[in-house]
This record gives C-alpha cells, structure tokens and sequence, in this order.
C-alpha cells in the first residue's frame, strides 16, 4: 500500500456494509461523507449498519487493489435520529428478527422516536398489526443487548484489543461487563473470557493501574497458574511460580514471591511442600487432587470378602458371552469382583471391551445396578455399541451445568445428591482430569464399586493431572493389566505397529500392505494434495469408505499439514460454495451448511433435543463432533447435529465451533473411526512425541494411512519424552497407603 501522511477526520452516514468479520469487528463500508461523496472506509465497526452516523480519525490510503479508501483508527459512532436513517438502519437487518417489511411498520407508526420505542418501550411494537407481545419483547431485548455489547466492543477496541474479548465479557456478565473490566480488566484473562494476561494487561495500565501494583502482581501470579493449568499441571513449584512471573511483568522473583505469600495468606493460593517440592495451586485444583487421593487411598484399601463361587459365576458368564477367558483376563475378572477400585489397562485389540462387556454381566448376575460412562460423547456412544446398554457422558451422568451466579461449573450429582447405583463402569480414563474425576468421586455411593478401564500409554487428558496413570503407577490400586492381541487377530498392522510404537520400536512403514499404509510425501503442499485426494476421491471410490467415515489428523493446527489449513483444502473439496447451501462467514472461515463441525469448550446451557423430539437436555462438550444442519440468517442462528442431538448456536457464539474434517490428535482422544489418514511433517518438537503418534495409529478401525514422511515418524518414536506434569497425586495416594 502506499500511504499519505494526512491524518484527519472523516464524518458521514453508513450507504453499506460491504464486509464485517464479527470475530475482530473488522468492517468495510461504504459512508457518505458531509460533501455528499462516497468513499470507502476500513475500520474495527463492530454492529456498523446503514443509517447510522460516524465520525472517523484516520488517514487516506491507496490500495494496491481495491484503490482509494479511508483507514479508521477509532471512530465516534451515533444511532439515526431521523424516520428515513431509522428504516434504512432497521431494513439493514441490524436488529434480530427485523426486516425491511416489519422496519416499515414500525417506522410508519413510530417515525423519529422508533428507537427510543424500541429501546425503552417495546411493549408499544405489539399495537402494530402482525406483532405480537411475545415478538415487540423480543425485538427491544435484542436492541438493548446489541446497544449494551455496541458501547462494550467500542470500550474494549479503544484499547486496541479484539472485540471477541467483548463478545465473552458480555455473555457471562451481561449489562455489568464494563463496570467489571473498569474495576478489574484482569477478568479479561481468566478462564470464562480466555484472553491474554498482555491484553488484561493493556487495558489495566492504559485505565492508569500502576505496573507494580499488588492487583497487577496477584492476577500476573493467577494468569500463571490458570495458564499452566491447562498445561496439564495441577501446581507449580514456588520459585519456579516466582520467576515466570517475574518474567510475565518485568519484576523482580523476590517481588513476585513477596505477593504469593500474601495470596497464600489470602486464601487465593494454597500452598503445601511435598515430596520436597514447594508446591503453589489454585485453591479448586488443591481440593480436587487431594479429596481425589484420600478416595482413591479408602477405595483401593476396600475389598469385599463376601463368599463367592466366582468359578461358577465366570463359567455361566463365558457361555453367555460364547467366549473363554484366559488366565490374565480370568485374573482381572476376579479383581472386579473382589476389589471397590480397580483399574484396567491395555492397548488396542487386547480385550478391554470383552472385559468391560464381563464385568458388566457378573455385576448383573450379583444384582448390582450398573452405570456405564465415558468423557466424550463419541467414546460413550462406542460403549453403548459394544456393551448394548445405555452409556452417558461424565458430565451428563454428573449433571453438569453453569452457575449463573458463580460462572463456575456444578454438578447436581455430588456428595450431597449421590449417584443411584452399586457401580460404575468407566471407559477412556486416561482422559479424565483431575477436577472431573473428584466430581465423579464425590458423586458416588460410598460402597459402590469403581472400575476404571484406558490405555495408560496414550496421551494423557488435556486437563490438569494425569489420574490414570498416576494411579496405576502408585501401586496401591488392584489393576489388571491386558496384553495379548485379540481384536483383528494379529495379522493386523495397525494393531501390531501400534503395539510397536508403544515399545519403542520402529515399524517397517514402507510395508504398504493390509491395513496400514505409507504414503511419503516430503513437502507439506504434495502432502496436503494426497490427503485431499484421498478423502474426497480414492478411498471413497476405490474402497468404497464415504468420507463422513475418514478422519484426517495431525498433531497440529499450524503449518501446511495443520488442521487449519487442511479443513479449509477439505471443505473446498467435500462441501464447496453451493446455491443451495447458506454459508456464514466468521473470521478466516465460513460455515456452511453441511460442513462438519466440532465444539471446542464446554457449554454446559446450550439446549438440545433428540431429532424426533423424544428426549431433551443441556450441555454440548469440548471435542463432540456434529454436521452443520441449517444456518438462518434472518434469526442470526444455525443448528448443529450432533449425533442425533440437535443443539442450536447465535452467531455470536460461533467462537465455540471449528471445522472438524481435520482435527489434532489430542482432540480425537477417545474416538475411533473406520478410516484414519495422519498428516506428518517436521511441526513443533513438544508435539512430536512417542505418546502422539501412539494415541493417532490407535484411533484407526479398519485402516490407518500416513502420509508425510516416516523419518518424522521414527523420530517420533524416538521421542520418549513427556512433558512433565506437576501432579502430587500418586505421591499422595501412596503416603495415604502407608507405601
């Protein structure tokens, strides 16, 4: 672009809205300057619409391609006054529910004091014929919201921060969001609006907050360890806490460890050495590993001696399964049997599910009333399939929902209104994080049995903690573990290089044979090329496998073999621009109808119903997958169905959807799919560990195909590290034992 130096101001009425982007209020439009001339200007206009008036500072650019246009820094915006700016502000769709045809009546009826009708009156829309109460209503609430979140996006870009900031801060704060911010602007990076501590901390020193201040200090100490929290650590190490935050704001570590003292002191912290660590935790995640710990301890020490011909009892289960257990699942059967806690583990294709499927049945045959669970809703859905009884998701079988006073999540099953069973049978455990599993915990009947089944070598949750590991690894729970290969027999390559992979040694990749393949591509764009063939064309065509039952996964978003850019190449293949299909664009991407989605936070109030409206319920959790049904662009919704649970989404909550044709291997934790396709090329060095592609290879069903380069691959099996994660809670268990 070339650039002029005159940096004025322009005033003028919005013609158009040529393009808005309402992630970043990015906006083109077009106004119509005091001169009567229409020029072009670009600028952050969150809400901008025809009618209303601005006056923009900022200066004139020539660019490259779209020639001469106005460059806003900041602009003072103003509603229409007059009857005319008014209907074009309203036939504009700039009020939810609106358009041309119900502006005129409202104009006509109401003329210049429309919006103030709108705003403080809108009892008065339903004297106009085909309005009713229920609608006038819901026209000024969307007003009003619009208004309120219009002030709150200009209050938060002024500080050259984004306005989805202003789009979270709203939906959990509402009208009392910028009275919040003012008084503490370090809300903006907890855990509820996800942004940075350097944008809390923007807006905090630009309101004249001193940088040394002990609120600048304490949300520093806090960021860090809600920050690392999802990290996977349950605390950190005192002088290790000291000296991030020291580097966080430029302090000194004696500063930042003086105000954790004081935080301790505060009961904002708390604070415990064990094992000869200083250790630092967020006050939820203390209560959580240790309450976790001392269960854990009291179960694992419970066994029942009741008399019990298990001979008998596992020989009627093997004629009703058709199946005969070896001695290592007999063994594990027994556990089940005589144990409260036990934990089961093994790899793919060693008979997890037979097991869960017997112990199911012995529990049954004792008259026991068992609940069956799992993280995800995929992964519980897996478990209904094999075990054919229902299976619901923790947080569903928990209750889960969202305080609206607290903003914190809740769950109506807890310690004071238990679960109604005698055990509980949990799939996928390894991940579970610590805060879920205490829920759990406390939910259940004190002598109910616990049987915890997963794979201990793959990734462990995205939460905090690494529960299931960490409990094996303490020794003092009764575990059975699997080993032999069932499932698929052993001429199975996904199977026999997964088991491979997880003892560290390197598969012959180029044995392209069975069901698992290689396909080296050494460039990232040659790679993507393959893929996107692959999916759309080959095995659709050549092994008859639809691409609704492919899943193309990498161990990142970035880069050219990154989720992002795959999901776009993937859905310009799979569902490309249509007529028939309405599409939505937000940020860098566009949502159409058909597209295949995932949700990427918990949401513990969306509703949704069944698809023939026989069952309804709340909550759509981070990693459950769906297709993008219907997008509405009159009413700003589009509906999503997930599995057979259909949930709809305002625009402005579409920060909590992304594409899913590609997803990390970390977000497929938990599910299985017919087909698998990696992508594989040199990415971040943490993400190419042994543990990643172990827990890619064992998502695959019936093939598993790699494509990028085996050297990567190898590398990564090289890669025993794991990143490690501050967690007391094997170190607890077993000091809780006596071991």
């Amino acid at each position: 672009m070339d650039q002029e130096l005159d940096y004025q101001e322009l005033n003028g009425t919005v013609e158009a809205v040529i393009f808005k982007n309402e992630e970043n209020g990015y906006t083109v439009l077009k106004l119509r300057d005091d001169k009567g001339e229409s020029v072009t200007v670009v600028g952050c206009f969150p809400f901008a619409a025809p009618g209303e008036s601005m006056i923009a500072v900022g200066e004139w650019m020539t660019h490259s391609v779209h020639g001469r246009q106005f460059k806003a820094d900041s602009a003072q915006r103003f509603l229409p006054s007059s009857a005319p700016a008014i209907y074009q502000f309203l036939a504009g769709g700039s009020i939810k529910g609106v358009g041309p045809a119900t502006a005129s009546l409202i104009v006509e009826r109401f003329g210049d004091r429309t919006l103030d009708v709108i705003l403080n009156k809108g009892d008065e829309l339903a004297s106009i014929r085909g309005i009713s109460l229920a609608k006038a209503r819901q026209i000024s609430k969307s007003f009003r919201q619009q208004a309120g979140l219009r002030m709150l996006m200009e209050f938060v870009c002024s500080f050259g921060l984004r306005p989805v900031l202003a789009l979270r801060a709203y939906k959990y704060y509402g009208d009392t969001a910028m009275d919040a911010l003012r008084e503490n602007p370090y809300l903006l990076c907890g855990s509820l609006i996800g942004g940075t501590f350097r944008e809390a901390d923007e807006m905090a020193l630009g309101l004249g907050m001193s940088g040394s201040s002990k609120n600048r200090v304490g949300a520093a100490i806090l960021f860090e360890l809600q920050h690392n929290s999802g990290n996977g650590h349950c605390f950190i190490p005192r002088e290790k806490l000291a000296q991030v935050t020291a580097e966080l704001i430029s302090i000194e570590p004696e500063e930042a460890d003086e105000r954790i003292g004081e935080l301790i002191d505060e009961k904002q912290l708390c604070y415990e050495e064990i094992a000869g660590v200083r250790a630092c935790y967020l006050p939820e995640l203390y209560e959580a590993e240790t309450h976790a710990a001392e269960s854990f301890a009291r179960m694992g020490r419970r066994m029942f001696t009741e008399r019990l011909d298990t001979e008998t009892l596992l020989r009627k289960i093997e004629v009703q399964q058709r199946i005969t257990y070896d001695a290592r699942q007999r063994e594990t059967l027994e556990l089940a049997l005589r144990h409260q806690l036990m934990a089961l583990t093994g790899g793919p294709g060693t008979g997890k599910t037979t097991c869960i499927r017997a112990i199911l049945a012995m529990f049954d045959e004792l008259g026991f009333k068992t609940l069956l669970c799992a993280p995800t809703g995929r992964a519980a859905k897996r478990m209904t399939e094999v075990t054919g009884r229902e299976a619901a998701t923790i947080h569903r079988l928990l209750g889960a929902k969202l305080d609206e006073q607290s903003d914190r999540v809740v769950f109506m099953k807890n310690e004071n209104d238990r679960l109604d069973c005698d055990a509980v049978i949990l799939d996928e455990c390894s991940m579970v994080d610590i805060l879920l599993m205490d829920a759990l915990l406390k939910a259940l009947p004190p002598d109910a049995r616990l049987v915890l089944v997963g794979d201990a070598d793959q990734l462990p949750s995205v939460g905090p903690g690494n529960v299931f590991s960490a409990l094996i690894r303490s020794q003092a729970v009764a575990t059975g573990f699997l080993m032999t290969i069932y499932r698929q027999g052993e001429g199975s390559r996904i199977l026999r290089n997964a088991h491979m992979i997880r003892d560290g040694e390197h598969p012959d990749f180029s044995e392209n044979a069975g069901d698992f393949f290689r396909l080296r591509r050494l460039e990232g764009a040659g790679a993507v090329e393959t893929i996107t063939e692959l999916v759309s064309v080959r095995l659709p065509n050549k092994m008859h496998i639809p691409s609704e039952e492919i899943q193309v996964l990498s161990p990142t978003r970035k880069g050219e073999t990154g989720t992002v850019n795959l999901n776009q190449r993937l859905q310009a293949a799979l569902n490309p621009p249509s007529p028939e299909k309405k599409e939505k664009p937000f940020g860098s991407a566009v949502f159409r109808e058909g597209d295949r989605v995932m949700q990427i936070r918990n949401n513990y109030d969306i509703l949704w119903k069944s698809e023939n409206n026989t069952e309804a319920g709340t909550g759509i959790y981070n990693g459950d997958m769906g297709v993008l049904r219907a997008i509405d662009p009159e009413n700003e919704t589009l509906t999503v169905d997930f599995d057979g649970r259909i949930a709809s989404y305002g625009f402005d909550a579409l920060t909590e959807l992304e594409h899913a044709w590609a997803v990390t291997v970390h977000k497929a934790q938990g599910s299985e799919y017919r087909a698998v396709i990696l992508a594989l090329s040199g990415s971040y060095q943490s993400l190419m560990t042994k543990a990643v592609l172990y827990t890619a290879v064992t998502r695959a069903k019936e093939l598993l195909i790699l494509v990028g380069d085996d050297a990567v691959a190898h590398r990564m099996i090289d890669n025993y590290r794991q990143t490690r994660r501050y967690t007391a809670l094997r170190v607890r268990i077993r000091k809780l034992c006596g071991l």
